[in-house]
């Protein structure tokens, strides 16, 4: 007897996925528990094993394939030589694509026009692309070649050094006339260098479909930042005795990084502040009070980002911070971190210093009430006893959210924080 599987719910805010890898072929027998398939969800790669056994008849849904979830990706039979001619697998159906010859004749939405309402109260408007540019031509001739002139214009530009390759022609078909040579750069060894003319228009794009994980991703943010009222609070951090500290670790063979100091130090600094280390719940309206610092770490992976936790974080010393973000970072890159590796977290910190940015600003990672945006260590001056001398900083920028945290507690949270990273010794004690 034929029977469909479908699209699993593999993560409580999974809406669709995609098939990442087939683990059985068309004609398998497949055992009960038996791995099937690996789906690709908004939050990780996740194995999936077989609830039945049976043959695997038909893959509805190929790798690289989405489905949303409990729509038909696969017909099994219980017995291999089964017919399945005629079955209608079971589950929710994939809505038909409109015809071409409709969906040329249907006009395109304008830029300024209305699209789906975001959370039931506000229009989101609908940005799309201009298409290319039609009846261009670039301006100026290829790699050396002088293009089309008049007579006079030719003379005029031996005479006077000058190449024409440098020049757009205003006369007919592009011609340079000798009124263009006032544009144009002198003929010499050394010069702006030549290129080869584009071949496409201006304007050509691609377009590429939004993996599960990164369509959650934006869907959050952009609700975080239209729902959620930030504000910011930047602070410059002395990193000179923190560099030195790091470096001194390295003699002992003890491999730390920045970030492992800075989760240390928030970790502190939200036990001092604890009206930091909150949320809010938009269903109830109400602030929550996490009793646990449990921080989140964004880790920038394939098809977007996601957000490990690391738990209980104010009773865990510096080695053991950052043996545990670098295994929870590992298993995030590889898509294997479980739900209750990133469901939760009561604070989040962002860093980009790896990238050598000197300052940014982190979006609220709801319903967490605050993120903490860490650049990079920048070489510096600074004066120490009267004297200006080499030295090192570093920016943190704090986004908060205004419901739950005002700003006069922002500001002593990021002073505590300053006082940790500018006097690390505490943080390895």
């Amino acid at each position: 007897m034929p029977f469909t599987v479908t699209m699993p719910k593999l993560s409580p805010t999974m809406e669709e996925g995609t098939i990442a890898k087939w683990h059985k072929k068309v004609g398998d027998k497949v055992e009960s528990g038996e791995l099937l398939v690996e789906v690709a969800t908004d939050k990780a790669t996740v194995e999936y094993n077989a609830l039945d056994e049976g043959f695997l008849r038909k893959i509805l849904v190929a790798e690289g394939g989405g489905a949303v979830v409990n729509q038909p990706i696969a017909i099994f039979t219980e017995k291999a030589n089964e017919s399945i001619e005629g079955y209608q697998p079971e589950g929710v159906q994939p809505s038909a694509p409109k015809p071409k010859a409709e969906a040329a004749a249907a006009p395109a939405p304008k830029a300024a026009a209305a699209a789906a309402p975001v959370g039931g109260a506000m229009q989101q408007p609908a940005f799309i692309p201009e298409p290319p540019l039609e009846k261009y031509a670039f301006e100026f001739p290829s790699g050396g070649e002088k293009g089309k002139a008049s007579p006079l214009a030719k003379k005029m530009a031996r005479e006077k050094g000058l190449d024409l390759g440098t020049v757009k022609g205003s006369g007919p078909g592009g011609r340079v006339t000798s009124r263009d040579l006032d544009l144009a750069q002198p003929d010499q060894p050394v010069s702006f260098g030549r290129r080869e003319t584009p071949t496409i228009a201006p304007g050509t794009f691609e377009e590429i479909p939004l993996t599960p994980m990164r369509k959650v991703v934006g869907q959050r943010l952009q609700q975080s930042k239209t729902f959620i009222p930030h504000f910011y609070i930047g602070q410059d951090i002395d990193a000179e005795a923190l560099f030195n500290l790091r470096e001194q670790l390295k003699v002992a063979n003890l491999k730390v990084t920045y970030n492992d100091f800075v989760v240390r130090a928030c970790a502190l600094a939200l036990r001092e502040h604890p009206h930091v280390n909150s949320g809010f719940n938009s269903v109830n309206q109400s602030i929550v009070l996490f009793k646990t610092i449990d921080i989140s770490i964004a880790v920038t992976i394939d098809g977007g980002l996601i957000t490990p936790i690391v738990r209980h974080a104010d009773f865990k010393d510096l080695g053991e911070i950052s043996s545990e973000v670098k295994s929870l970072a590992a298993k995030a890159k590889a898509g294997k971190l479980q739900p209750e590796e990133y469901k939760g977290g009561s604070f989040t910190i962002s860093n980009m210093g790896m990238f050598g940015v000197s300052e940014f600003i982190a979006v609220i990672n709801p319903p967490q009430a605050a993120i903490l945006a860490v650049a990079g260590i920048e070489d510096c001056a600074r004066v120490k006893n009267g004297q200006v001398v080499p030295g090192k900083k570093m920016t943190i920028t704090l986004s908060a959210d205004h419901r739950v945290i005002d700003g006069s507690d922002g500001a002593k949270f990021m002073k505590t924080v300053q006082k940790y990273l500018e006097n690390p010794a505490l943080l390895i004690v």
